[in-house]
């Protein structure tokens, strides 16, 4: 109950204070460039990697990246940037 509700005033604030709500509801901003790129911000870790699958840690359950010939070309505490022929993004919430 206690959860759902600072979520519902994070959401709020984000709103009314136009602020990025990635960033208020501690959220990945995930930016893909066709099938070839794809940028992920705020995670938490890296849990996974191969040239086929990314695992990320996010505040609230995985975020998981399938496809083909992976390379991770930066790689920072919260930022990743990945290359290869990209097929599925998922979200496990938690």
């Amino acid at each position: 109950m206690v959860k759902r509700w600072r979520q519902q005033v994070k959401r709020w604030m984000a709103e009314t204070l136009e602020l990025p709500a990635d960033i208020m509801m501690d959220l990945p901003r995930i930016t893909m460039i066709g099938q070839i790129h794809i940028y992920i911000e705020n995670h938490r870790g890296l849990l996974a990697f191969s040239d086929k699958e990314l695992r990320l840690l996010l505040r609230n359950g995985q975020l998981i990246v399938r496809g083909e010939q992976f390379v991770i070309k930066t790689i920072l505490p919260e930022e990743i940037l990945l290359e290869g022929k990209i097929n599925q993004v998922t979200y496990i919430d938690k």
